[in-house]
């Protein structure tokens, strides 16, 4: 079997600061999500409340902050929380070259009562009284009897874990489609079926999701990849989700990504069951409207129970036209369902060339898709592709992977949509079409050629056809 292996380097792990529908600068504003990295790089996701945004964040042992108090800023800064919840913008960290030293650390004694004699008790004194993060860190460094013997880097490192332990600062992380997918990827993977971040981005690429498009989505990793594609769509296309959940609870993560209405309206995403995608299905709504009486209802509930059903019955039909109409410029599928079944079933709506894009975090289920959609003539180099990833720590004088990298990181399958019709009007027939064309444009010229030289014959072989010369009797 054919597996492409695409590899990718990644070299920043976040996005700050920009709108994911246009890519301008925007601020905080009440309702808003958020994400908050905290000292020790874990990422905590919270919503401003509504209305004025008042209210109080809590982020546990590094104390709580007043959520008025970041509204109006830019994403991407930096805070400290400082006495009676209240913050001070942080400047980030310049970052500084380290020189080289001729310390080493085979000096260094690995007893952690010896070389660091600060109690806890004496630290947690320290902190009952105001003392800052950077005055801690001094004090243990003071107290701390092989920390010369330290080179820089150790240094650093040492600096940073102290920084996590005490600090009480966090940066604020705008909900990006990368940083919202790698937040539930470290939450819990499995919500999202082990989808990472430049997996997610493969995918929309192979799928050729672009403003403008029409796109099919299965989608079974609670909305995140419904949430990129409106993303991708930026408020123009259409987007309609075949899902065996009716409803927003199907998708808990669009709500996070602070869309636009007119981003994830109803012009632009539609949601249909996989029962009402079957042409024979007859919706029991319809039905039920189609056997009530025709007396008028009595009540106005019942005006109003009657006026919904119509207009729901109304809205189911236009979405199972709209699908069955087909022209579709793309399918993209990140479901628990088989593969090849679900591909066999949404594919005949795909327009000429449209992109088939298909994740598993497993690759049996999508070699066996591949291996029978081969031989078939309407799909067109259908094949496999294994994701790879490795971070990159990027620094003066320390740039190198990181010392550990993760597995698998997902499969996808592709293909490309082709109708199977002799007459079409391939490059072949085009060729034959243009010398057909070229023949029968010379027979003509040849027959008009033939026929103007005969016409000349006749006139000089008959006198009465030429025109009299001289002055009339």
């Amino acid at each position: 079997h054919h597996i492409q292996s695409a590899h990718w380097i990644c070299t920043s792990n976040y996005r700050l600061g920009y709108s994911m529908e246009m890519g301008a600068p925007r601020d905080i504003r009440p309702g808003d999500n958020v994400i908050l990295k905290l000292p020790n790089g874990e990422l905590k996701l919270v919503k401003i409340p509504d209305g004025d945004g008042k209210g109080e964040i809590k982020l546990g042992k590094y104390g709580a902050f007043r959520s008025e108090h970041i509204l109006g800023h830019p994403f991407g800064l930096s805070y400290e929380i400082l006495d009676k919840k209240e913050l001070k913008v942080v400047p980030h960290r310049t970052i500084e070259e380290i020189e080289e030293t001729n310390a080493t650390n085979e000096l260094i004694n690995d007893d952690g009562k010896f070389v660091q004699p600060l109690t806890t008790e004496e630290i947690e004194l320290l902190k009952a009284s105001g003392a800052h993060v950077t005055e801690i860190i001094k004090r243990q460094i003071e107290a701390h009897t092989t920390y010369e013997l330290k080179n820089e880097y150790s240094k650093e490192k040492y600096k940073k874990r102290k920084e996590a332990k005490y600090s009480k600062s966090f940066t604020v992380i705008e909900p990006t489609l990368f940083n919202i997918c790698e937040y539930h990827f470290s939450r819990d993977a499995s919500k999202i079926r082990d989808l990472r971040p430049h997996t997610l981005g493969q995918l929309l690429n192979s799928a050729n999701v672009r403003p403008g498009a029409r796109i099919l989505v299965a989608d079974d990793v609670s909305g995140l990849l419904v949430a990129a594609v409106l993303e991708r769509l930026g408020g123009s296309g259409r987007c309609l989700v075949i899902t065996d959940v009716d409803g927003p609870s199907a998708f808990p993560i669009i709500p996070h990504m602070n869309f636009e209405p007119e981003v994830k309206s109803s012009k632009i995403m539609s949601t249909l069951n996989w029962a009402a995608a079957d042409e024979d299905y007859t919706p029991l709504a319809a039905a039920r409207v189609a056997e009530e009486p025709v007396e008028e209802p009595q009540t106005n509930k019942e005006k109003s129970k009657q006026r919904k059903r119509k207009v729901a019955v109304g809205v189911l039909a236009s979405l199972r036209e709209e699908l069955f109409s087909g022209e579709f410029d793309g399918l993209v599928v990140a479901s628990q369902f088989e593969p090849f079944s679900l591909v066999e079933k949404l594919s005949p709506y795909l327009a000429g060339s449209g992109s088939i894009a298909v994740y598993s975090p497993y690759i049996q289920p999508l070699i066996e898709a591949q291996s029978r959609m081969r031989p078939m003539a309407k799909y067109l180099a259908p094949a496999v592709q294994e994701t790879w990833h490795r971070e990159y720590q990027v620094l003066p004088g320390r740039t190198h992977p990181h010392m550990t990298m993760p597995g698998p990181t997902g499969y996808i399958l592709t293909a490309i949509k082709v109708y199977d019709n002799p007459e079409a009007s391939s490059v072949l027939l085009h060729r034959k079409e243009l010398r057909a064309k070229r023949r029968k444009l010379a027979e003509e010229k040849a027959a008009e050629s033939a026929g103007s030289a005969a016409d000349d014959a006749v006139e000089e072989q008959d006198p009465t056809l030429a025109p009299a010369m001289g002055p009339e009797p």
